[in-house]
């Protein structure tokens, strides 16, 4: 029996999950047609809405930079061997840190408040991200039971500091917003294309975590370190690598990243702090992050595909009242489905495609052949 052949990264990373998502539109496509809708004018609704104006690009994208966020925040966990659960609790705590920041330093220039809040949310997400790490590290507990609890610790604990601690005079759990002069730069200041939509500077930052990302995995010492105790651990602790130290760091790292949502939500968007704003976001980081297969361009790409979904998905609505809303939660579901736990079912497929493009090479004739 032949050995199987290795399929091509672009194959993996690209090819494999655009067959899943059309797979998955293909199966929402059957859902409109049952409930007596036609399946074309759907998905046009949601593409046009998606990518048809300038606006709709401004919300795409502005969802995107969320997810491209905690999509990271996913993949630098899972090269190590973890799955953070956490990215969810992690940018809610981060946006604590981000607006007390931004809420102090907003009589100043926009700049120092990009500045001052980033890092303030990097610092906040990191924290609650290292606790569960150093409990798995040192107390051997698992980072997905973990993570998952401190999510609902953070939602209980800003539910109470926007209720009791920061809110402002006369609101109703939120702070104040941020004085005009300190609020970020929307695009649509630069760019009258995207006039109307929330997208704002914060989007480069999502591009700069993706290159960041990209250099710490593959071209650096500790991104060495991750992939092999990700890989191995056993093998790590023989080349001398501590296991303690690389899950603390690239847990630290992990939390930074997801933190990193609170100055484009709740700075960038909402300009102040109110409860839930996370909407979800860290949750769908998931899907983004095992769909682009921890690779920062697939993150890129997946976090693209979910952006236009919950755009296109609010234009889809408008458009066809007929089709539920639901509807494109259930065409995201499929999307996870068919990415997540179905995300190799097109490889046995592939790999037979790419086996008859190898051709084996003929045999070099033996000196005895030749004698005969």
């Amino acid at each position: 029996m032949s050995a199987r052949q290795p399929l091509p990264n672009w194959v993996t990373i690209v090819l494999m999950p655009v067959l899943n998502v059309l797979l998955a539109f293909v199966i929402g496509g059957l859902a409109v047609a049952i409930i007596g809708e036609n399946p074309l004018d759907a998905m046009w609704a949601l593409f046009y809405g998606a990518f048809g104006t300038g606006m709709g690009w401004g919300f795409t994208l502005h969802y995107a930079t969320n997810f491209i966020f905690t999509g990271l925040a996913v993949a630098i966990a899972f090269k190590a061997g973890m799955f953070n659960i956490g990215g969810e609790g992690q940018a809610y705590v981060a946006g604590l840190g981000a607006i007390m920041v931004a809420l102090w330093l907003d009589q100043t220039h926009w700049t120092l408040v990009l500045l001052g809040s980033t890092l303030a949310a990097m610092m906040m997400g990191s924290l609650w991200a290292i606790i569960p790490a150093w409990l798995q590290a040192k107390r051997g507990s698992h980072i997905v039971i973990t993570t998952i609890m401190f999510n609902f610790i953070a939602s209980a604990f800003m539910s109470y500091m926007l209720a009791q601690v920061i809110t402002a005079p006369g609101a109703n759990a939120e702070t104040r917003t941020i004085n005009e002069q300190g609020r970020l730069p929307l695009m649509s200041d630069w760019f009258d294309a995207f006039q109307y939509s929330p997208l704002n500077i914060t989007f480069f930052f999502g591009i700069a975590a993706l290159i960041f990302t990209y250099v710490l995995i593959w071209r650096t010492k500790l991104g060495y370190k991750i992939r092999t105790l990700g890989a191995n651990k056993e093998a790590a602790r023989y080349a001398g690598i501590s296991a303690v130290s690389v899950i603390i760091i690239a847990m630290a790292i992990s939390g930074a990243l997801a933190g990193l949502m609170a100055v484009n939500e709740a700075v960038g968007v909402q300009k102040r702090l109110v409860v839930g704003y996370v909407h979800g976001f860290g949750f769908v980081g998931i899907a983004v992050a095992f769909m682009g297969r921890s690779h920062p361009v697939g993150i890129a790409l997946a976090a693209l595909l979910f952006g236009a979904l919950y755009q296109g998905g609010q234009e889809l609505a408008f458009e066809l009242p007929a089709v539920p809303s639901d509807l494109v939660v259930v065409i995201q579901a499929l999307v996870i489905l068919f990415t997540g736990a179905m995300g190799d079912m097109f490889r046995p497929l592939l790999e037979r495609i790419f086996a008859r493009r190898v051709k084996p090479s003929p045999e070099a004739p033996t000196t005895a052949d030749t004698e005969a």
